[in-house]
């Protein structure tokens, strides 16, 4: 998540400056609670003595293809989870990273899975899922790795990531199936297809595909006849695909790309807005949880720490997926605990990626500082407000 698109960079620009036409969502109140708009989910609630639920291990070692070597893969962090729902327990994909150098984006990355029956208690594979080898992705993965997943399944069981391939000199939207969560394929980027290979070398880290419950699972479901997938960084795009591996591009009408929202100056969102865990559809539109950076200058929401990653929610019209109905002014997830505000990101962070539907509760698994894994728990049975804001 922190490298940046000199590309998109200029994007943002323009859409600071532009009215979106939005309508925002004021929800907090002089006594500093949180309570969100019937359209959103949360309150997420943190599970006592629970967090962090993944640390980093150097006792785990793996024989890495690429460094011909035994390294080990989760020695210095483990942080940006995804999580699906498999045979009725919940299944964490994690980003680890060894020691083989040293600062945030120089280590190598890799994607472990952890198994849980109830979200809470995990057992961990001793290797990792997917990380950089001798195929048909090395130029794109050598030597930074796989980053960042978020994982949704099809009706029939597939299971679709979408990934950050990082050859430490562009991070390139990837995906990558399975059958098994163990076993993966690996298409290549995104958009290598679309436009005849116009957005291939677009630097992107993170993609939202569109899901909705479906007798009591969540499934990857089409908008409109096809598939739909919001993503981007700097600004909030989306586009589309018929086989979820080759994706198009949104553009608007100077045939650039598309806008959905943008970062916020004096908001929570004043520096980044990157998707987060897989988009739902709801009896609203569809909701889309995302994380916002804090910027560092006047600009900033001085309620939060400079830098500081929190995260919000966006709903789209169900019949104009790229309209926006409804955006919190404040997050509804931020750095509370010690391991969330302090660790290899100094500044703090709740990086959402994961969120796992299970027995009518919702899971979230969050990223925290980028060092640790934890989870926060929504059961819609319940009206719980957001993280308090200070």
């Amino acid at each position: 998540m922190k490298h940046l698109s000199a590309f998109i960079a200029l994007i943002i620009c323009f859409g600071m400056l532009s009215c979106t036409g939005q309508k925002e969502n004021k929800v907090s109140t002089p006594d500093n609670s949180n309570n969100l708009p019937d359209w959103a989910f949360g309150g997420f609630v943190r599970p006592d003595g629970v967090n962090p639920l993944i640390e980093p291990d150097p006792a785990t070692k793996f024989f890495c293809p690429m460094q011909k070597d035994s390294v080990g893969w989760e020695e210095s962090d483990t942080f940006n989870p995804a999580a699906v729902v498999k045979d009725g327990k919940i299944y964490v994909l994690y980003r680890a990273e060894d020691n083989s150098a040293t600062g945030i984006g120089k280590r190598t990355s890799r994607i472990g899975l952890a198994e849980s029956p109830d979200g809470i208690t995990m057992q961990l594979r001793n290797t990792p899922v997917l990380y950089p080898a001798e195929d048909n992705n090395k130029e794109y993965e050598w030597e930074g790795g796989c980053e960042d997943p978020r994982v949704a399944m099809t009706e029939d069981g597939t299971f679709v990531m979408m990934y950050t391939a990082w050859n430490r000199q562009v991070p390139r939207l990837c995906v990558a199936t399975s059958k098994d969560l163990i076993t993966w394929e690996k298409h290549g980027p995104a958009f290598a297809k679309a436009y005849d290979g116009r957005f291939k070398d677009l630097a992107s880290k993170s993609a939202s595909i569109v899901t909705k419950v479906t007798d009591g699972k969540l499934v990857i479901t089409k908008v409109n006849g096809t598939y739909l997938m919001y993503w981007g960084e700097h600004m909030i795009n989306a586009a589309t695909s018929t086989d979820l591996i080759n994706w198009t591009p949104l553009l608007n009408e100077k045939n650039e790309l598309k806008g959905l929202i943008y970062p916020r100056y004096k908001y929570f969102d004043s520096a980044l807005t990157e998707c987060g865990p897989p988009a739902i559809i709801t009896d609203k539109g569809i909701l889309l949880l995302y994380n916002g950076k804090n910027r560092t200058d006047d600009r900033r929401d001085e309620r939060f720490n400079a830098g500081t990653y929190s995260a919000g929610q966006v709903l789209f019209d169900l019949q104009n997926p790229y309209k926006v109905i409804g955006r919190l002014d404040t997050p509804f997830f931020r750095p509370m605990a010690e391991f969330e505000k302090s660790g290899q990101y100094t500044d703090g962070t709740v990086f959402i990626e994961g969120l796992a539907y299970l027995n009518n509760k919702w899971f979230l698994y969050y990223g925290c500082a980028d060092s640790k894994v934890g989870v926060a728990i929504y059961d819609p049975g319940k009206q719980t407000p957001g993280d308090p804001i200070e």
